[in-house]
């Protein structure tokens, strides 16, 4: 299966998890989101972000998603970034005003 095809299947680590269980749980997935990834990060990193967005910044739900979809199938996802540019996609596309340095789509 090349690095492309693999996807995240594990069950999260436990709310009170030791760190070693926790790494345990990480995946290393190229095609997946920081979310799937390490939901702890995201939740640190990014859904922390996003709830400090003003509504007026925000792209709509629809719209956040079909953009997810679309960075899902790039080949520039990595890990939850995107390689063209180095942010986290799920960032990105939340902004109304976002755009895709390979204009897959914008704002």
């Amino acid at each position: 299966m090349s690095e492309e095809m693999i996807t995240h299947t594990q069950t999260p680590a436990a709310p009170n998890s030791t760190e070693e269980e926790i790494d345990a749980v990480r995946v290393q997935c190229r095609k997946c989101f920081l979310e799937e990834i390490d939901p702890a990060a995201y939740e640190r990193d990014i859904k922390r972000l996003l709830l400090l967005m003003e509504p007026s910044e925000k792209a709509s739900e629809q719209k956040y998603q079909a953009r997810l979809s679309v960075c899902r199938a790039c080949e520039y996802l990595n890990q939850a970034t995107c390689d063209a540019c180095g942010c986290y996609v799920e960032l990105r596309a939340a902004k109304q005003d976002g755009r895709c340095p390979y204009h897959r789509w914008q704002g």
